[in-house]
């Protein structure tokens, strides 16, 4: 990504804070789908040595790189919660921030958004998710974001923040990374 770039990235991303610090207890909900995970192990018979186990990939290099990045644009965010799910792509996304900051990850189940929603009632201040592709269009619409989003398969540098102001109708950013 070119600093050019990056830096844009890094402007909207204050814009959408600042816009958020402009209301009465606002919140700025930033998700992400997982970066792009290893390859799943293939047919019988081929070498498995480097393959990940189909039902639970790891992220593949260049998607550590890709967390990494969103560690560096989100460190100044002022996140206080971070959300995955059970799968380890999602928690290997969140760690490197997770870590920066000094927070541990909640763990929620993947297809269990009304679980995540539940917890989301009670969160305060900025707050990480994330998902995967086919829940994340659901999590937006709980939200109160009134667009239809999809996230194609092979997609994964969506950045989506929802800022959602006390009382207000909430407002969808979508950059990406």
């Amino acid at each position: 990504m070119t600093r050019v770039r990056l830096a844009g990235v890094a402007f909207l991303l204050m814009a959408a804070v600042a816009h958020a610090a402009s209301a009465a207890d606002p919140q700025a909900i930033f998700i992400v789908r997982h970066p792009e995970r290893a390859p799943a192990a293939p047919a019988a018979g081929a070498d498995t040595s480097m393959m990940a186990p189909a039902s639970d990939p790891p992220l593949s290099e260049s998607g550590r790189e890709r967390a990494a990045k969103l560690a560096s644009m989100l460190r100044s965010a002022d996140i206080k919660g971070i959300y995955v799910t059970e799968f380890q792509r999602t928690r290997q996304t969140a760690e490197p921030l997770a870590k920066s900051l000094g927070l541990e990850a909640i763990v929620t189940k993947g297809n269990d958004v009304d679980g995540l929603m539940a917890k989301l009632r009670g969160a305060k201040g900025n707050l990480l998710l994330v998902g995967h592709s086919n829940t994340i269009p659901d999590i937006l619409k709980r939200l109160g974001v009134r667009e239809d989003v999809t996230i194609p398969d092979s997609e994964y540098d969506n950045l989506f923040v929802v800022v959602r102001p006390d009382g207000g109708e909430p407002t969808l950013i979508r950059l990406r990374f």
